[in-house]
């Protein structure tokens, strides 16, 4: 029997957080747009500027009265600005997950399983885009599919599918010569039956792993994106509070800054570790290490 670390259960734990986080900020901003209303994270009032956590507004307005970590230099309440950005950034590593993961996955199944020219034109194909920067290729399909979230996803999504393809690559070629497929073959199932029935869930643990490695990866990236101004266009991503803050540091104004630093470093902390922790749970080499 596998019993789950504490400091997996943790990290579950303050994911789960995360997620509720994202969720309610999803709910809020779908509500606003619906009412033709101006979203509650950029409610502005000028009267509450640059309050410190914890502060109470002068005159209460429609942003909560209780600021827990303090205001922008519009009277924006930070903490507010940072669950919309929780909302982009779980965004960002779902839907660029799902682009890269399953591509890679689906692309290293045929190339391991069928090999000769189609793994050899796979592999190429990896190696290029494995060649060019990744920074500057994201950018390069983030500006061509035009500023905003959407160049994001596809960005991302279209440039980190190299490393699942080739773990996965190396997993089918083993797999394919293993006595269940072997025994497959002679029993005349297709070779899609058989990649899919029989050598994808036996890969399935990598797909899971790479989940938790992709996602944050991503969220980092589509900070910088935003950071430079080519990512989130409008809204608040982690990225473009970090550069709304920066200039502010100077003054005495930290809490912007640190509360989304400490945001993302929590995020990504947490992936990784649960990461690390599932690919010892999940990878049957290293299964019966972790036995009760």
């Amino acid at each position: 029997m596998i019993r789950p670390r504490p400091r997996t259960v943790l990290c579950l734990l303050v994911l789960g957080l995360y997620a509720a986080v994202a969720l309610w900020a999803e709910v809020t901003h779908v509500r606003d747009l619906r009412r033709d209303e101006t979203p509650v994270c950029d409610r502005m009032d000028l009267s509450a500027r640059n309050l410190p956590p914890l502060s109470f507004s002068v005159v209460p307005g429609p942003a909560p009265f209780v600021h827990y970590l303090g205001t922008d230099n519009l009277g924006r309440d930070v903490a507010l600005r940072l669950a919309q950005g929780t909302r982009i950034a779980f965004q960002v590593g779902v839907v660029t997950s799902c682009i890269a993961i399953p591509l890679g996955t689906f692309l290293g199944l045929v190339a391991g399983f069928f090999r000769k020219t189609a793994d050899a034109l796979l592999c190429g194909l990896a190696a290029i885009v494995a060649s060019i920067p990744s920074m500057l290729l994201i950018l390069a399909i983030a500006l061509v599919a035009g500023r905003g979230l959407g160049g994001v996803y596809w960005g991302i999504g279209l440039t980190t599918w190299v490393g699942v393809f080739r773990t996965v690559r190396a997993e089918t070629l083993k797999h394919r010569e293993s006595g269940y497929v072997q025994a497959a073959v002679a029993l005349g199932y297709g070779p899609w039956r058989i990649l899919l029935r029989h050598i994808l869930p036996n890969v399935s643990h990598i797909v899971v792993v790479a989940f938790t490695t992709r996602f944050p990866a991503a969220i980092g990236t589509e900070v910088f994106l935003s950071f430079l101004g080519i990512g989130a266009q409008g809204e608040p991503s982690w990225g473009i509070m970090i550069a709304d803050a920066r200039d502010r540091l100077w003054t005495g104004q930290w809490w912007e800054g640190l509360s989304v630093t400490l945001a993302v470093f929590g995020l990504v902390l947490c992936f990784n570790l649960l990461g690390d922790d599932l690919r010892d749970t999940l990878d049957p080499t290293l299964r019966g290490r972790r036995t009760a």
